[in-house]
């Protein structure tokens, strides 16, 4: 278990570039997320076994939850959102490796996770209103909520490194410290809500995720709202 919630130990150096140990833990995620991914998806039948099926159960519900949440197409945007839920799940559940420590109980991980979405929310939102009815959105209702609105949009990002870092790495100390008091047997309902904690973490990153991209899009056109009354 870490030592220190900020503290990295370095697992080899590339030349002067010292690789920590979350780094190291973070490609071997992508890695087997990415070779599983094309594993699940190489041969797609009509008739699917249960893996496939899985994966189309797990693809449907992130489209419906895109799709209730943002209130748009999941298209454009399921490739992002399922991506971070798959990573945030498997990095907290992989506690259950003896041995180690889930990248997500790292502040530098979870900082770069919520960077990437506030660059999304800026692509999306200039690709659906354009870069200057984007900038637009800074100054409503009125031109004296600007410093406001640039400061909500800078603190929800922190807001969600602060949220993910301190539930996942509070986790691991609780079990860790229950762990080296009181042996192997008695912390494993502990164990069992950290996993809980962890599955329950990524979705509350991917919605809060679907809400700060959607907040940023433009609104939809007011007739498509509107059901076509019976002939």
């Amino acid at each position: 278990m870490i030592a220190s919630p900020l503290a990295t130990s370095v697992a080899f150096t590339l030349g002067p570039v010292p690789v920590t140990t979350p780094v190291v833990a973070t490609w071997g995620l992508m890695a087997l997320l990415a070779g599983g991914s094309w594993l699940l998806t190489r041969r797609l039948t009509l008739h699917p076994r249960a893996p496939q099926a899985a994966l189309e159960l797990l693809v449907q519900a992130i489209e419906a939850q895109i799709r209730d949440t943002m209130r748009v197409e999941p298209a454009p945007y399921l490739p992002l959102i399922g991506t971070l839920f798959l990573f945030i799940f498997a990095a907290n559940w992989s506690t259950l490796i003896p041995g180690a420590e889930p990248p997500t109980a790292h502040l530098e991980t979870d900082a770069a996770m919520a960077l990437i979405v506030f660059a999304a929310g800026i692509y999306f939102g200039i690709r659906s209103r354009g870069a200057k009815g984007y900038l637009a959105t800074f100054a409503e209702p009125t031109l004296l909520m600007l410093p406001l609105n640039l400061a909500e949009t800078v603190t929800r990002t922190f807001s969600l490194v602060v949220r993910l870092f301190g539930n996942v790495m509070s986790s691991v100390f609780v079990v860790g410290i229950v762990l080296s008091l009181a042996g192997l047997l008695v912390p494993i309902p502990l164990m069992a809500l950290d996993l809980l904690t962890g599955a329950v973490q990524a979705y509350i990153f991917s919605i809060l995720a679907m809400v700060f991209i959607g907040g940023a899009l433009a609104p939809p056109p007011a007739d498509s709202n509107r059901e076509k009354a019976p002939a």
